[in-house]
């Protein structure tokens, strides 16, 4: 056999022995909580968190990274409405898929300069995703979704006062929140399913996706609401065959108890565990109970496993010595 078809052969053995990770990564791992990011910040902290997704990549797996924007498709919203008396204000669907671009060039160029510095030679790309929805979600009508940074008490009444949901986060702050669908299906899967396959690090389904549904007379149309990116990353995952979901946060791992003094974390849960505890409200509505329900849909449907942790500990989770993670009855 020649040498060049024998090359391509190894190639395509190698592609194929690589395991499928989807990783779900918080908005706030790039615009903390705790400060107001300027875009720099956002730069900077997106080229000092990323190293164990390029770890993984560089253990040979082939990964497709979800993004969070609620800090950033929330301060969207700000420049539109302080701006709208000199330009037209864009809608929400449209400000998701915006921050979609702008936040997937960041991780993108950050992905791609660590894998340039370990003189490895794989592509990154970012695909921006629409996320079909069902147009009559009852969640499009009881926003739950939380979006922007904190709100001061007299914002929050002049924003409840022009027709905007606003209420306390899991720390008590005012936020705005949105409505938030169920994400059905992946619109771009082929093509994202295409490139994960060639080895490319795939930057996708950024903020959730932006929310679509099929019109019956005129095709797809967008939806003004933001996709949960947990269960985005899980809808995702199962329809690309991945054999683990990684949910990075600002936590190291899932607890019972939490905020009390006999809070401890849970190291391993299976499916029916996790169900029984987010049925009896263990889980912030706002907070961890998404992660948790994508992580059982996930392990559910596929029989993988899915892995809750802090963005820092991801590499060791993977490895079984951090985080919480989550299997199915049968594993």
């Amino acid at each position: 056999m020649p040498w060049a078809a024998c090359l391509a052969g190894a190639v395509d053995m190698m592609r194929e022995a690589r395991r499928a990770a989807v990783i779900a990564l918080g908005g706030n791992a790039l615009a903390p909580a705790n400060e107001k990011s300027t875009i720099y910040d956002q730069f900077r902290h997106a080229r000092e968190s990323l190293g164990p997704i390029v770890d993984l990549a560089l253990d040979g797996w082939n990964v497709c990274i979800v993004h969070g924007n609620g800090p950033q498709v929330g301060d969207e919203l700000v420049r539109n409405e302080a701006a709208r008396e000199e330009a037209s204000p864009l809608p929400l669907g449209v400000l998701v898929a915006a921050t979609a671009g702008w936040i997937g060039y960041m991780v993108q160029q950050s992905i791609e300069n660590a894998l340039r510095r370990a003189g490895s030679p794989r592509d990154v790309a970012t695909v921006i995703t629409q996320v079909q929805v069902d147009q009559h979600d009852p969640a499009l009508a009881n926003p739950t979704k939380f979006i922007g940074q904190s709100l001061s008490p007299e914002r929050a009444r002049e924003l409840e006062a022009e027709g905007h949901a606003v209420k306390p986060d899991g720390r008590g702050h005012l936020r705005r929140v949105v409505g938030s669908p169920v994400p059905l299906a992946i619109h771009e899967l082929r093509t994202i399913r295409r490139l994960v396959d060639d080895g490319t690090v795939v930057v996708a389904c950024g903020g959730g996706g932006a929310p679509i549904y099929d019109h019956p007379t005129l095709g797809w149309e967008g939806v003004d609401a933001v996709v949960d990116k947990d269960l985005a990353a899980a809808v995702l995952a199962r329809d690309l065959g991945a054999e683990l979901l990684l949910i990075l946060t600002d936590v190291d791992a899932v607890y019972a108890d939490w905020g009390t003094p006999a809070q401890r974390p849970l190291r391993q849960l299976t499916a029916g565990e996790a169900e029984q505890m987010d049925r009896a409200g263990a889980f912030g509505e706002g907070s961890m109970a998404p992660k948790i329900r994508a992580a059982i849909d996930f392990v559910r449907r596929t029989g993988g496993r899915a892995i809750i942790t802090q963005l820092d500990m991801g590499r060791a989770a993977v490895r079984g010595d951090a985080g919480t993670t989550i299997t199915s009855e049968h594993a």
